[in-house]
């Protein structure tokens, strides 16, 4: 898939760096071409020999290098490529796009640049939540970057959560689905998926029954036809599809929140089963039986998250597609669901117990829209995904 394709790959300085050696292996082994370029820092974990010869081309390093101006300016280097990847890009390097700097031959080639950028942030847990990191990655987004990652995962300082960068393999399916010159290329859409965990004490919480398997069917559907898919995903059962940017959260006010920083997109698909409701103050230590009785619970409303995108007064996605899963009146219910919420269309289905859609490899759904009820007929959750996919691209043409 990647046959004839040029990657100028940027290398940051962090531990993970190592897994650029993998990544230049993967695309190669594609058919990609890589030409590297290791920064100073860069240089601190990797050896310039070791990069140079698993891309089998010429390294560039210097801003300042007669022999590299003579042979190929850094101007041309930043403009021969179909894509630029920065893996790892650490804080400093997001930084310095954000801002516009241009101070040695990463930055100046990221600057100079024509040809689409991803990058695959990597950094220590608190760096990547920092504010002014969290700043920069808004305005790389709204400058039209890929973000692959980060991951959730150990750290080599000792900690743990997000700033882990993704593995060689989702570089390469990002790499891909960036590359396909599908209907959906140079789109950027929202995906949510899975239930969300309203915790009542630290081991009980209130769900909905959702696996995120037909959430994320979607996303990888969406990805493969070209787009830039932001998959916000709540506990699932499933894992998460491959060559999406990968955002996870436990409850309701986190999904808002992570929905909320993924904007602006074209397009959003909000599959995920929000739970309606969260107990007002979950109890910090586990919750015991007692002579008194019931322990009393109060509830409060969550937020709703797809009317609250569907009724944006500025900055709408074109096209918000919400999910409406009903056990009775499903035609009913959803028609009045979309125009409550004032989405574009609504995906609805039936997962009364006696349809085994619910957890179960089928969907059978009705698309409800201005143009009315369609029903599809039953089949795979993937295939699903696919026509609903194909529905999407034709209606951002």
């Amino acid at each position: 898939m990647l046959a004839g394709k040029h990657i100028l790959l940027i290398i940051g300085g962090g531990i993970a760096a190592f897994k650029s050696l993998d990544l230049i292996r993967r695309l190669r082994e594609r058919g990609a071409t890589v030409t590297p370029v290791l920064t100073r820092a860069g240089e601190e974990f990797v050896t310039p020999l070791s990069v140079s010869a698993l891309a089998g081309q010429r390294l560039y390093r210097d801003l300042f290098d007669l022999g590299d101006e003579a042979e190929m300016g850094h101007i041309q280097l930043s403009r021969v490529a179909d894509l630029v990847v920065v893996a790892p890009a650490t804080a400093d390097l997001m930084a310095k796009m954000a801002g516009g700097l241009a101070n040695d031959l990463a930055s100046t080639l990221l600057l100079a640049t024509d040809t689409p950028v991803m990058i695959a942030p990597a950094m220590n847990v608190r760096m990547w939540e920092h504010a002014a990191t969290q700043r920069n990655l808004a305005t790389l987004r709204g400058d039209g970057i890929t973000v692959v990652g980060p991951n959730d995962g150990d750290m080599a300082c000792g900690e743990f959560g997000p700033g882990r960068m993704s593995e060689p393999l989702e570089i390469v399916a990002a790499i891909e689905a960036r590359l396909n010159d599908g209907p959906l290329n140079g789109r950027r859409i929202l995906v949510t998926s899975g239930p969300t965990h309203e915790p009542i004490d630290p081991v009980r919480y209130i769900a909905n029954r959702s696996s995120g398997a037909q959430g994320t069917a979607i996303a990888s559907a969406l990805a493969a036809l070209g787009a830039d898919v932001v998959f916000v995903t709540g506990p699932a059962d499933v894992p998460p599809p491959s060559g999406v940017q990968v955002v996870r959260v436990e409850t309701a006010l986190q999904m808002q929140e992570a929905v909320n920083a993924a904007l602006p997109v074209d397009a959003g698909v909000f599959a995920a089963a929000v739970a309606d409701w969260r107990v007002t103050s979950a109890s910090d230590r586990k919750l015991k039986k007692s002579k008194d009785g019931l322990p009393m619970l109060e509830f409060a409303e969550n937020p709703d998250i797809l009317k609250s995108v569907s009724q944006m007064t500025q900055g709408r996605p074109k096209l918000v597609v919400g999910f409406a899963a009903e056990t009775n009146d499903v035609i009913e219910n959803a028609t009045a669901k979309r125009l409550r919420k004032g989405c574009d269309w609504i995906v609805a289905n039936d997962v009364s117990p006696a349809t085994g859609i619910m957890g179960g490899g089928e969907n059978a759904v009705t698309l409800i829209s201005d143009d009315g009820a369609e029903d599809w007929p039953r089949m795979g959750k993937d295939q699903v995904a696919k026509q609903l996919a194909a529905r999407i691209a034709e209606a951002l043409k």
